[in-house]
């Protein structure tokens, strides 16, 4: 099947950007430019700068031409990113990021609320229970880089500092949360999809409709087994978030 030239056009500024062609910051060729050298019209080198603009590859703005973005820094998670020493300010997030206490800030919202069907699963409950809803955009400085719902037990929350935003961000996160309230997180589950972002998703990422987002539902579990954590879900830009597990085998006999 033929490639429609629009798609062909963006495939090749695409792999220009990628070479350093066209580095960050710098601007395309004007558009009556780019006619001329790929032998088209104007609505197919729109059509074609269009698609590059929705995978968040390049910019447009008034007065200024359409310049190459400049690409996010890819992060790791670390399967032991949840593994913090007593006291610690550091929390998951500031982990995978790389970046100091200084750095780290949120917007958050918080909401009681009555678990679903999905939620009463996950936390293994009766629907209907009642859950404090914590609803966090994180930054990396000045960029939003991960968006999250976090649900508690109101019963195990109610009346306590964990209930208030003016907390926020907790010094240790989640685990260190628990850990005033008596309860000792043991064991952490993560379970992982992607997929494009919704419009919500994309506007508050800064990202382009075309940029993939990973989704991750966690889970944390305490020593008793009972789930008193859920955030459902933590979504991230998937184009520059690597996921990192190492799985330890018993040597065979």
């Amino acid at each position: 099947m033929t490639q429609p030239e629009y798609q062909r056009i963006a495939a090749d500024l695409r792999r220009r950007i990628a070479t350093g062609e066209f580095g960050p910051g710098e601007r395309l060729p004007i558009l009556p430019a780019l006619c001329e050298e790929y032998g088209v019209s104007e609505v197919t080198v729109r059509n074609a700068l269009g698609l590059l603009r929705n995978e968040g590859a390049i910019e447009s703005r008034a007065r200024a031409g359409t310049r190459v973005r400049p690409r996010p820094s890819v992060h790791r998670m670390a399967a032991d990113r949840y593994r913090t020493s007593p006291g610690a300010k550091a929390t998951p997030f500031t982990r995978d990021q790389g970046i100091g206490w200084s750095e780290y800030r949120l917007d958050k919202r918080f909401e009681r609320v009555q678990a679903d069907a999905e939620l009463a699963a996950l936390f293994d409950c009766e629907a209907g229970e009642r859950l404090l809803a914590r609803h966090f955009v994180f930054y990396d400085g000045d960029v939003p880089t991960q968006v999250s719902t976090s649900y508690l037990r109101w019963a195990d929350v109610q009346g306590t500092p964990v209930a208030d935003p003016i907390n926020e961000p907790w010094p240790g996160g989640t685990r260190a949360q628990l850990a005033t309230l008596g309860i000792t997180v043991t064991r952490v589950a993560e379970s992982f999809t992607c997929g494009m972002p919704t419009e919500e998703e994309a506007t508050v990422l800064r990202i382009g409709s075309g940029v993939p987002v990973l989704r991750y539902t966690r889970r944390h579990i305490a020593d008793s087994g009972r789930v008193v954590e859920v955030a459902h879900p933590i979504v991230r830009r998937g184009d520059t978030t690597i996921v990192d597990f190492v799985i330890e085998l018993e040597p065979e006999v």
